[in-house]
């Protein structure tokens, strides 16, 4: 009896040193926090199918910012504030702005007609209405190989999206505009996300002291710190959002503003631009600086109803596009309501 004690205590322990040797063996598995955010996603290139035209898509990481400028920034306007606390979702953003490469897969080989009528749900990226020739040059002369598209409505970039989305079965829409901010500044908050000083400017962003009153090649300047070009200046970028001059006050109510939008309707104005343009001056290229669309961009336009896809009298503003890498409720099935019988506000 005391042997087979004695030999069950010796194989036990000869199990118990086996096992450990086993365990020290088997490299430490990094720590995860429950509380850690998901992995930051990674850059990818995208291909319009049956083109050989690409762009690339830079990976955001989700955080917390502060929106909206201080009161104390030189040159800020009462429609940057309140400055509010806002979380957003991780997601990718177009490295530089759209480009008439990318925008002239989606119209110039088969431009639409005024009689188009889109189904709630297109079966397929040809279904999607798009733009109706220009009477004039759509490009207003500034060049198009490489320059970012211009002078087109919000309602054609957010068409674009939607086409584009069904072309490639990613879901691709116009940046919010807390996204849009967010990752302008790039986590900074200074003025502009190289610092305060606006004598910089002109090594990031084309703009009224350097563009020579035209747009230039996409991504010709300095990228800001996460890897994004033209964030200011060249052309301004429509974002999804409708233009509320207060709408920093509603955000404010929740603290953080869980990705706030202002979801916009079927009247064509006001709708957000943001970054400045070719056109402006340093103080309107701002991280912080909101531009609200209006009326008088299709001042010239003779058409009664005026177009609903070019702005005769915007030629300074564009639009880049995001991916969210979780589409937030509200957005995933969301499109542009605008039809030419639309009001103007």
């Amino acid at each position: 009896m005391r042997r087979w004690i004695q030999f069950t205590v010796f194989a036990s322990a000869c199990c118990l040193l086996s096992a450990l040797l086993l365990w020290d063996a088997v490299p430490d598995a990094p720590a995860v926090r429950a509380d850690e955010p998901a992995a930051k996603p990674k850059s990818y290139t995208e291909t319009i199918p049956g083109t050989k035209v690409k762009f690339e898509m830079i990976a955001i990481p989700g955080g917390e910012f502060v929106m909206g400028s201080p009161a104390g920034e030189k040159d800020r306007k009462d429609d940057e504030g309140p400055q509010v606390t806002v979380k957003i979702r991780p997601f990718w953003m177009e490295k530089h702005e759209a480009t008439w490469d990318e925008f002239d897969q989606f119209w110039r080989g088969k431009p639409g007609q005024k009689e188009d009528k889109e189904p709630e749900k297109p079966a397929n990226a040809d279904a999607v209405t798009r733009p109706t020739p220009p009477y004039a040059d759509e490009t207003f002369k500034k060049g198009r190989e490489g320059h970012p598209v211009l002078g087109i409505t919000w309602h054609a970039a957010m068409q674009y999206c939607r086409w584009l989305s069904l072309k490639t079965g990613k879901h691709y829409r116009l940046p919010t505009e807390a996204e849009w901010e967010y990752a302008c500044r790039a986590g900074t908050k200074t003025a502009y996300s190289f610092g305060d000083d606006p004598k910089k400017l002109g090594d990031y962003a084309w703009f009224a002291d350097n563009s020579d009153e035209k747009t230039h090649k996409v991504a010709s300047k300095k990228p800001n710190p996460w890897g994004l070009y033209d964030m200011y200046g060249n052309v301004a970028e429509w974002c999804i959002d409708r233009y509320k001059k207060d709408a920093y006050t509603e955000f404010a109510k929740k603290k953080p503003a869980l990705w706030p939008v202002l979801i916009p309707n079927e009247v064509r104005y006001p709708n957000v631009a943001r970054g400045g343009s070719w056109g402006d001056e340093a103080k309107d290229c701002r991280s912080a600086a909101r531009l609200a669309s209006e009326r008088d961009w299709l001042r010239q336009d003779p058409q009664r109803p005026q177009s609903i896809w070019w702005m005769t009298d915007a030629d300074f503003v564009g639009f880049r596009v995001v991916r969210a890498v979780e589409e937030q409720d509200n957005l995933k099935e969301f499109r542009s309501h605008i039809t030419r019988q639309s009001s103007d506000d």
